[in-house]
């Protein structure tokens, strides 16, 4: 199979791990390799590209500043390091992309706020404005709150959780390895780079070493979970080395990498989950003109809705259906049923004067619509 290349992408969110930002023995950010590194994102930026980034590096970077020996952190000192942390990751991001005229908006997030609809919703919106603004997303875990108990552990897949959120198309883990390899190479020398793994198999997850980087809680184990995550959501991934300067251009020129692939799409993916994955908590019934607009990929604004039925909060899944009861299609709803109720029937523009908040647009926008035949969308 034909490898991909970078230009056919268009939402591509990187991933740079703690060792790779941040020198483990003068406790300070690689200044000239991230320098380097701003320079490949603002090319691919001025090529029309939308890029967000996650980043760790936060409880490294506190733990120099607070001059903490080295060592296993308890969980309350990690926490406080990130604190710490935080603010120097974030004026380090925002600097080096504002030196090519590239804003750049922090966004700390929690496993909670992936896995729970409302939030996930909260902060899909926001990296949404922010890429719309042609703003960098600069995503880290809120290392500050989380627990062990409700923590990713790894920046792998909370890249792999940010990369699905966003309906990015490709996610590329920069790592002190070049890609995933038949065996560990440090302890093998006859180990073989793969360059391309068409779908994540019991044989490629044996191939995964562990976690090397005293600064890194990842490996190449959670690398492979990350792209499960990302290939069966629809998104491309890729793993590369971050130890090199410039190294998504190396990318783009064909450098040494493993890609893994995925059959879908970022939209088709997350169509087919709210097709058939969510229990519908709700029923909207449409007038005859939305349902054409429905069908002519058009979003579903408050105006078409002449019937608001069942106990539903934004974020759920609701089913549509036409005049006739007929079902139309299923999506996630962007009002509790008690404001739906209010705004149904009216225009976009009362949404203000009626809840008394400036809400949004669309009773179901149409990337969280899926529109089908009567019957398509039945639960098993």
């Amino acid at each position: 199979m034909a490898r991909p290349t970078l230009r056919k992408f268009r939402r591509i969110v990187v991933k740079v791990g703690s060792s790779l930002l941040v020198d483990s023995d003068a406790g300070e950010v690689r200044g000239a390799w991230l320098t380097a590194l701003a320079a490949d994102l603002a090319k691919l930026h001025g090529e029309g590209r939308e890029l967000l980034i996650v980043s760790s590096g936060s409880i490294a970077l506190g733990r120099s500043r607070l001059k903490l020996p080295r060592g296993t952190l308890k969980l309350e000192e990690s926490q406080a390091a990130a604190a710490v942390g935080q603010i120097a990751l974030a004026r380090t991001w925002s600097e080096v992309l504002g030196h090519h005229g590239i804003g750049a908006g922090q966004i700390l997030v929690t496993l909670q706020d992936t896995e729970e609809r409302r939030r996930y919703l909260n902060a899909r919106s926001t990296i949404a404005k922010l890429l719309e603004w042609r703003a960098v997303p600069v995503i880290n875990e809120n290392d500050t709150v989380a627990t062990n108990e409700i923590r990713y552990g790894d920046n792998d897949r909370l890249a792999a959780r940010v990369a699905t959120m966003a309906s990015a198309d490709l996610l590329i883990l920069l790592s002190d390895i070049d890609g995933l390899y038949t065996a560990p190479p440090g302890s093998n020398p006859d180990a073989k780079l793969i360059p391309i793994v068409e779908s994540v198999t019991s044989e490629i997850e044996a191939m995964a070493g562990a976690a090397e980087s005293e600064l890194s809680r990842g490996g190449m184990r959670t690398k492979i979970e990350a792209a499960k995550i990302a290939t069966t959501a629809g998104t491309h991934m890729l793993i590369a080395s971050g130890k090199i300067e410039h190294p998504l251009q190396a990318i783009a020129d064909g450098g040494r990498c493993t890609w893994f692939l995925t059959p879908a799409n970022p939209v088709t993916a997350r169509k087919r989950w709210i097709a058939g994955s969510l229990e519908p908590k709700g029923t909207l019934t449409i007038d005859a003109g939305a349902v054409s607009a429905l069908r002519a990929g058009k979003s579903l604004l408050p105006a078409g809705v002449i019937r608001v039925d069942g106990q539903f909060a934004r974020g759920d899944a609701v089913v549509v259906r036409g005049p006739d009861t007929h079902e139309i299609g299923r999506g996630l709803v962007a009002y509790d049923a008690e404001d739906a109720e209010k705004i149904r029937g009216r225009s976009s523009g009362d949404v203000m004067a009626i809840l008394g908040v400036s809400g949004r647009a669309e009773m179901i926008h149409r990337d969280d619509l899926v529109v089908g035949p009567s019957g398509a969308f039945s639960q098993n």
